[in-house]
């Protein structure tokens, strides 16, 4: 039996206050404003899609992983200034996934690491689908397995 999935993108409410902030405030919090000089460059995690050349991004630091367990996590991500929450159909992969070299981490109830493994970004809809082979599994994170970087949490669909 094949288990469902949906990506999820980051919610765009947390980040609207960051746009305010003049360069030397988002300095003060690690953050700055970039250009994309190249396009695929910049993934938004909130659209899931790649910044187009010219357009500009919040560099900034994120806890992706905001659980009580060794694996809670931070790093830096993206965000588009425009950006629109993408809402990505069950078992949908978005293009900014498809063409990167991906870490997919699975983590159990306790937001304990279980499994790990590094793909292209053009196997992962089978990878999802052998990760809930293993019942214990009850989400999976999605990195840049070069840089490391957070883009997306996936989660299982029950279908009722």
């Amino acid at each position: 039996m094949i288990t469902d999935f949906q990506i999820q993108a980051l919610p765009i409410d947390p980040f609207l206050p960051w746009f305010d902030l003049n360069p030397d405030e988002l300095r003060q919090r690690g953050a700055r404003w970039l250009t994309a000089e190249a396009s695929p460059g910049y993934p938004c995690r909130v659209s899931l899609t790649d910044a187009q050349l010219g357009e500009q991004v919040l560099a900034l630091p994120y806890t992706h992983h905001d659980v009580t367990s060794p694996y809670r996590a931070s790093g830096p991500i993206f965000v588009r200034q425009q950006a629109v929450q993408a809402q990505p159909e069950i078992n949908e992969i978005p293009a900014m996934l498809r063409h990167r070299l991906l870490s997919v981490r699975a983590y159990d109830a306790s937001h304990m690491m279980i499994a790990a493994t590094v793909i292209e970004g053009v196997e992962l809809a089978q990878t999802i689908h052998r990760q809930w082979h293993n019942p214990a599994v009850q989400y999976l994170h999605l990195h840049n397995a070069m840089p490391g970087c957070f883009n997306c949490a996936v989660q299982r669909v029950v279908q009722t």
